[in-house]
């Protein structure tokens, strides 16, 4: 005992009210869906390219956002970012507000809303340039049709024939993008959406 250093003792550790003795999954919601994995958000983001390269713009945004990995693991919220991060770059910036005005009109359009809010700010946080680690070339150009350009209609389907660019300045035309979306998104949902976005414990 006479060794004994009293000046390392972590006194917070014996601190009923403490933050180290605060179960923080008491104030979790009930609501979290069930646990994913990588390998299946990526699955989901196959699905949701297929939509876009359909033509269909809104569903690909509202499924990319109704199939966010609540509870899923980091890797799983990795994938699905840059699945979400593809939509956006692919949809043409002057047809944004009709889809997110469509959108939010929607049942649960406000929960989309803000599940929106979230990818962005994690996008801008994480600076990760859509597909550039390891898919590139699955993430178009926008074009006149609200969509994708990289796209042609053949006989075979829809086959990609320009790809984007993730070199250097990939980073900062991600970031140009979501600045875009946020943008357009806080015109139709106000400073509300950012409010909730920070209070919610269900990360993206």
């Amino acid at each position: 005992m006479a060794n004994f250093n009293w000046r390392t003792i972590n006194i917070d550790a014996y601190d009923p009210e403490s933050s180290l003795n605060f179960d923080i999954t008491s104030v979790l919601p009930s609501t979290l869906p069930a646990p994913s994995t990588s390998a299946e958000a990526a699955q989901v983001g196959q699905q949701i390219r297929q939509l876009l390269r359909a033509g269909d713009a809104l569903g690909a945004l509202q499924s990319a956002l109704e199939t966010a990995p609540l509870g899923g693991d980091d890797a799983a919220k990795q994938v699905h970012l840059t699945t979400v991060l593809e939509v956006l770059q692919g949809i043409r910036q002057s047809d944004a507000s009709r889809i997110l005005n469509e959108m939010l009109k929607q049942p649960g359009g406000a929960a989309l809303g803000d599940a929106l809010m979230k990818y962005i700010y994690k996008g801008m946080a994480s600076g990760v340039g859509g597909s550039g680690s390891g898919t590139k070339g699955t993430s178009p150009q926008g074009t006149g049709s609200g969509v994708v350009e990289g796209f042609s209609n053949t006989s075979t389907g829809f086959s990609q024939i320009q790809a984007r660019n993730f070199g250097d300045g990939g980073g900062g035309q991600t970031m140009s993008v979501l600045l875009s979306w946020h943008e357009k998104l806080v015109e139709l949902v106000g400073v509300g959406g950012i409010v909730r976005v920070l209070s919610d414990r269900r990360t993206v």
